[in-house]
Parts: structure tokens; C-alpha cells; sequence
């Protein structure tokens, strides 16, 4: 997933279309915290907290963008 999130913002600077890839790189990027969220959250770790709340407000942006 991050690679994918980096070509794409890769691609959106050298085209200078960025606005236009901007939210699908959010979507990328906020289901990658989801998923680091979910996996400290199993081990137990404060951080896991904050990695869903950021996870959660990316899909928010990145949902609201397109």
C-alpha cells in the first residue's frame, strides 16, 4: 500500500495533476493506518490510538474530496 501511495503522489507531482490524485492517495494512506492501527491495537500499544483517529479522519478527507 505505501508504494502504490508513493508512485501515485510521485506520478500527481511530475504530472502536476495532484489535485486530482490527492484523494485516492488519502484512501491509500488512511487504509494503511487503519491497518498499523489494528495491528498496534492487538499488541496493546498507546499508539494505536492515535494511528486510528488519523486513519479515521484521511477516509473522512479522502471520501469527502472525490
Amino acid at each position: 500500500m505505501t508504494i502504490v501511495g508513493v508512485a501515485l503522489s510521485s506520478y500527481g507531482l511530475i504530472t502536476g495533476k495532484s489535485g486530482m490524485i490527492m484523494p485516492y492517495v488519502l484512501l491509500l494512506m488512511g487504509g494503511l493506518l487503519l491497518v498499523m492501527g489494528l495491528n498496534e491495537f492487538q499488541k496493546r500499544k498507546p499508539i494505536a490510538f492515535a494511528s486510528l483517529l488519523a486513519a479515521g479522519f484521511s477516509l473522512f478527507v479522502g471520501v469527502y474530496t472525490l
